[in-house]
């Protein structure tokens, strides 16, 4: 097993996307899910992710990335079409003991995303260690037609059956 799975918390805490294209706009649909408070930054930033950002609450820097952009964050994310700039972005988040995910270079990462299934709060993950990354997706979509979506409501109800019972345990 070469990554620990684990589902990481980022609600209200700080996560820096660095790329304002396409796969940045992929990133930050995920953190805005999450409720993360998100920073991008990029020389240019395609409308629809300032849009989202901007809606999410979040800021949109359009300037050169600069190593001291890394401070308190709870997650960096390198999603540029720059390998020189996406190592650098990897080198400064790990000296910063910072996580690091660098898109389509899981050499570079300290975290990957797996590929999602969302049926909230029920979320499955599938990944390949970033290995292969096109199987992980066929996995995920073999997995995503046996789930019906209505899982998500039953995840719901099994909650509150849950604190329910967790309530009446503590009241006797």
């Amino acid at each position: 097993m070469d990554y620990l799975p684990l589902f990481f918390d980022v609600k209200g805490k700080p996560c820096l996307i660095v790329g304002g294209g396409a796969i940045a706009l992929r990133k930050a649909r995920l953190l805005v899910k999450a409720q993360a408070d998100i920073k991008v930054i990029a020389l240019k930033v395609c409308t629809e992710l300032r849009e989202l950002v901007t809606e999410a609450g979040g800021e949109v820097i359009e300037r050169e990335y600069q190593s001291e952009d890394i401070g308190r964050l709870s997650l960096v994310i390198a999603a540029t079409d720059n390998h020189p700039l996406n190592a650098q972005i990897s080198s400064d988040a790990q000296a910063a003991n910072v996580p690091v995910n660098v898109v389509d270079s899981p050499e570079l990462c300290t975290v990957i995303t797996p590929a999602i299934i969302d049926r909230s709060p029920l979320i499955i993950g599938v990944s390949s260690g970033g290995r292969a990354p096109v199987l992980a997706r066929m996995a995920r979509a073999k997995i995503e037609a046996l789930l019906p979506s209505s899982y998500g409501q039953l995840a719901e109800l099994a909650s509150r059956l849950r604190e329910k019972d967790s309530n009446d345990a503590s009241n006797n």
